[in-house]
């Protein structure tokens, strides 16, 4: 039973991540199934398809890619399998034992599907390769990367925790000094990074994980470019890469310059999820989420959870500026601002950015205008006009009256 449960878990993961049913149908489904298991038992695939939220083409095929990838795994020399962890869009993670070093570690398996497309390949070892640049305690660290059988692999450090997506998707709204704690751990994961040359260019909740002693791992770095790489950055340019509802304007532009602070606004609207319990931008459609991001104001944090400080909210804020010019030039900026937030004090360099445009006007010598009195000094002109010409026309009407009247 416990196999057929976590076997369970990985299908509707899945399902999920390839968009094949939303959080709230997987939810549905798996209430689903623990009301009928009471008097017949059923394994979650036969509930989603009796409940029209996958066919039972996909179903299969789902099921197909989770046998493939699990009899892969047993193929890799060295390691004994102990379980499923999870499972993304591109790849299943596996719970083993490193014989040699009798250590538990953390397995990805790229599926047979994927690792016949030779682009898949090369950004699945990409990943592996970026995070065996880095060392850091907040970071997932990579042992080893390979193939197997045909089947490509990559082990990693085990994480005996839970993601904070994992506690978002239950409703959980984080106390500001608990989303602070975490920011600031996934901030020095990322000071790390960047001085390694890397952008993660995909932080968002389901990438950080709390292990059981509470201290926090920033995870996955598929999508991880070296800011070097010019060659993978005209490759990519025009193409929006990253996670809709977390990604920076300039990544959904398809930039070639993107840096350090596309990963600030990533972990700006990952702050925002933790401290309000929803994302920034909402819609129907992807597509419509990243049209928010480039053009819809975000409506500040601390609007929503009236609980939260003012200096929290502008940190935010400017976390979260659409031109990355006006974001923190980098991450010990940004650290600067949460370590001063922690200790009782304001973020006095979120004071300087938001002031910071005001200032070039005046650098410049500008006259900086309010644009709501903009506004009404052109309303009041349009009025007068108005008048003016119905003025005029009702002279008129009384000259021709007074003429019809003479003659």
């Amino acid at each position: 039973m416990t196999n057929e449960t976590n076997h369970d878990t990985v299908f509707g993961k899945i399902a999920v991540e390839q968009r094949l049913c939303t959080d709230d149908e997987l939810r549905h489904s798996l209430e689903e199934l623990k009301s009928r298991s009471e008097t017949n038992p059923m394994v979650l695939r036969d509930v989603m398809v009796d409940l029209g939220y996958v066919t039972r083409t996909q179903a299969e095929r789902l099921e197909s890619s989770i046998k493939m990838s699990k009899a892969a795994v047993h193929q890799i020399p060295g390691y004994k399998i102990l379980g499923k962890l999870g499972a993304g869009a591109m790849a299943i993670v596996y719970e083993a034992k490193q014989l040699s070093l009798n250590r538990t570690v953390a397995i990805k398996v790229l599926p047979k599907r994927f690792s016949e497309n030779p682009e898949y390949v090369e950004r699945f070892y990409k990943e592996g390769q970026a995070a065996g640049k880095l060392n850091h305690n907040n970071i997932v660290q990579a042992f080893d990367v390979g193939e197997a059988g045909g089947y490509h692999y990559f082990v990693m450090e085990y994480v005996e925790g839970k993601t904070l997506y994992d506690d978002l998707s239950a409703g959980k709204v984080f106390a500001e000094d608990e989303a602070l704690d975490i920011i600031i751990q996934v901030a020095h994961a990322l000071a790390h990074a960047h001085s390694c040359g890397l952008i993660h260019r995909d932080v968002k909740p389901k990438n950080i994980m709390i292990n059981t002693a509470g201290v926090v791992k920033l995870a996955d770095m598929g999508l991880a470019r070296e800011t070097t790489d010019i060659e993978a950055a005209q490759t990519e340019a025009g193409k929006a890469y990253g996670t809709p509802y977390y990604i920076a304007p300039e990544q959904i532009r398809g930039e070639i310059d993107i840096d350090g602070r596309a990963d600030i606004y990533g972990l700006g609207a990952t702050f925002y999820h933790l401290v309000t319990g929803r994302v920034p931008f909402m819609a129907d459609e992807p597509a419509n989420v990243m049209r928010k991001h480039l053009r819809e104001q975000l409506i500040p944090p601390d609007h929503i959870n009236t609980t939260l400080s003012a200096g929290v909210s502008e940190v935010i804020e400017i976390m979260m500026a659409k031109r990355k010019e006006d974001r923190y030039n980098n991450v010990e900026e940004l650290l600067t601002d949460l370590e001063a937030i922690r200790s009782g004090q304001p973020p006095l360099l979120a004071h300087k950015r938001f002031d910071i445009s005001v200032l070039e006007q005046l650098e410049n010598g500008e006259t900086i205008e309010d644009k709501e009195e903009v506004y009404k000094e052109e309303t009041i002109t349009h009025y007068r006009i108005a008048i003016l010409i119905l003025s005029a026309a009702v002279a008129v009407s009384l000259l021709i009256i007074l003429f019809l009247l003479i003659f």
